[in-house]
């Protein structure tokens, strides 16, 4: 779950590195650090908390104008964000510089092992047994690419390694294995990173690493092997997007600028997606369509906001393909010895592709002959190269730690997967599926006019500034949307908060009512659907305790009107689309409550983008 960036090229490489870990804080800033290589000797800075404190080290204690270096941002996993357990490490030799994301699950025998040869540690960290056992095979006389293959053979878990070696200023050698790695390819420099975003204003051009595969980068050449040494594919890819979308142009939190942002990411996911006989198509998927007809059962598979998505979808497909679909949690998903067969279909979702729990669910979903679709954000990520097939959703970078757009666009995706299976499997009229696609077509514009009247937002953040909980109900696809809306306050606000489905009131969660709580209530839409009035009762049944309510309803609900103390309308769309719309104002209302609270929006405590670890 951290940042990393190494160059090697003619720029004064501590700028670049900088530069890059900046773009890529919101991955780990827990601490920060950096090493290069001058006169033939390691240069180290590193400091606990925010990159400020080591920009400000910098300025104190500046380092050389080189032309090779590394980088790191930390979450912390083992030993606390202290300055000593901050990347880079540095083997005893003094020759190694190791920078580290992902967990070495086996490092404290490897320890053990090194500190039986009187090897000293100074750190808390798995990171550094690695760059100790880098310092011992350079030492025997190998050089940096075989050693890191040799220690590669020797680590258990997860993890990307970069490491410089002080006595070959002109190169650096990064590994992968379950965790993200790209390669920056540009003229007379080149760069390795945990996300494109890190060298996104010096090249477009990247190259896709694998699995178990070895970068050595020099600033004219890259050359990638296995783990034993043997030539390995490369994959390269441009990136589609340029350093002003990874920028806040203006606004004050990533976060606000990604909601902003939502009715053109939403629109590019849906863009292209029409064959000129007027039939869905979707260019990355892959799979016969004979195997899609012969699918019985399909499973989600996500974390956290995507899980959300994915409960969004389950209503979505199900209703438009009649197939049978569960939604599960990736981190409990291949421990509960799930039922998987060659004729189930599993769906990812992932912004980032690299989320550690749902990769190890589709390697469990792939080994029992499931096929398996990705639905992701991010080019060249692990999660769809190692999938049968995948659907991109095309929002952009997304640097605000809690998903906004992402999530938005997750479920869009969701729609064209359902709307795509109902029309290969004939259980939709084609008009059917035009109409629904023509509507969705039509809610990027929805969605601008909801941000459009937003400005009410504030206002009621001021009010609930002081309290304490908060608690949203739904029913339908408004139940993960109400999810959705108290996972953002968890997340960015620290408040206590909860999303419930309506209809369980009475089953336990009333009890938690009080006078003044606030409640938030997705409305389903009115006429068309039969829980609508269901609904209302709730908001009468919780405003007679005491509740503020806060409604959401679509545009024309009088019904509404008498039991809501804010009222928030929604444009009017049909009840499945309705999350695309709904989401938006929880959003925004998160957002101002934690900008108002003082919290840093863009980088929440505890949290960070990517969760490559298990």
């Amino acid at each position: 779950m951290c940042g990393i960036i190494g160059y090697v090229g003619p720029r004064v490489a501590r700028e670049v590195v900088v530069a890059g870990l900046r773009r890529m804080e919101y991955r780990g800033y827990d601490s920060a650090g950096l090493a290069v290589i001058d006169a033939g000797e390691l240069q180290i800075r590193k400091k606990a908390g925010k990159i400020a404190n080591l920009a400000a080290e910098l300025d104190h204690d500046p380092l050389a104008d080189t032309r090779i270096g590394i980088g790191h941002t930390r979450w912390a996993t083992h030993g606390r964000p202290t300055d000593v357990n901050a990347h880079p490490h540095v083997s005893q030799n003094h020759r190694i510089a190791l920078i580290h994301n992902g967990i070495i699950e086996n490092f404290a025998a490897l320890r053990l092992e090194l500190e039986a040869q009187g090897i000293t540690f100074e750190s808390e960290t798995d990171t550094e047994t690695a760059a100790q056992l880098l310092g011992v095979e350079v030492a025997k006389g190998a050089d940096l690419a075989e050693a890191m293959r040799t220690v590669c053979g020797r680590l258990e878990g997860a993890f990307t390694l970069v490491a410089i070696d002080s006595t070959e200023p002109e190169r650096l050698v990064a590994a992968r294995r379950n965790s993200p790695l790209v390669v920056g390819v540009g003229e007379g420099e080149n760069f390795v990173a945990s996300d494109v975003a890190a060298f996104i204003e010096f090249t477009r051009s990247a190259i896709e690493l694998g699995q178990d595969q070895v970068v050595e980068v020099t600033r004219d050449s890259v050359t990638v092997t296995d783990f034993d040494g043997n030539p390995a594919p490369t994959h390269p890819f441009e990136v589609t997007w340029d350093l002003s979308a990874a920028e806040k142009a203006g606004y004050d939190w990533f976060m606000r600028k990604e909601i902003y942002e939502q009715p053109k990411a939403v629109a590019d996911t849906l863009l292209g997606r029409f064959n000129p006989d007027g039939s869905l198509k979707l260019d990355e998927l892959h799979i016969p369509e004979a195997e899609l007809r012969s699918v019985d059962k399909i499973i989600i598979v996500a974390c956290g906001t995507a899980y959300y998505a994915g409960l969004v979808a389950k209503y979505a497909i199900e209703h438009w393909t009649r197939i049978a679909c569960e939604v599960e949690i990736a981190s409990e998903f291949r421990y509960r010895d799930p039922i998987i067969t060659g004729t189930t279909l599993v769906v990812t979702l992932s912004q980032s592709g690299e989320t550690a729990d749902t990769l190890m669910a589709i390697r469990h979903a792939r080994e029992q002959h499931a096929k398996v679709i990705a639905i992701c954000n991010t080019n060249g990520a692990t999660i769809p190269r190692e999938s049968d097939a995948v659907i991109y959703t095309h929002a952009g970078p997304e640097i605000g730690v809690a998903s906004t757009k992402g999530f938005l666009t997750q479920v869009a995706a969701c729609y064209l997967l359902g709307l795509y299976l109902a029309q290969v499997r004939g259980a939709m009229f084609d008009d059917e599926i035009a109409r629904v696609m023509r509507e969705l077509a039509d809610t990027p514009p929805l969605i601008q006019q909801v941000l459009d009247g937003l400005d009410p937002i504030k206002a009621l953040a001021r009010r609930f500034v002081d309290k304490q909980s908060v608690l949203f109900l739904g029913r339908h696809v408004g139940y993960p949307v109400a999810l959705e809306g108290a996972l953002k306050l968890k997340e960015i606000a620290y408040l206590h908060a909860e999303g419930f489905p309506a209809g369980e009131l009475k089953h336990g969660p009333i009890a938690l009512v009080e006078e003044g709580i606030p409640i938030f209530v997705i409305v389903p839409p009115q006429g068309r659907d039969q829980l609508h009035d269901k609904v209302v009762s709730n908001i009468q049944e919780v405003r007679a305790r005491g509740a503020f309510t806060v409604v959401l309803a679509e545009e024309g609900d009088d019904e509404v009107v008498p039991y809501a103390d804010v009222l928030f309308t929604l444009p009017r769309v049909s009840t499945l689309l309705q999350p695309l719309v709904a989401t938006v104002p929880l959003q925004m209302f998160a957002c101002e409550l934690a900008t108002l609270k003082g919290y840093d929006v863009d980088q929440p405590r505890n949290l960070a983008k990517s969760v490559t670890v298990e």
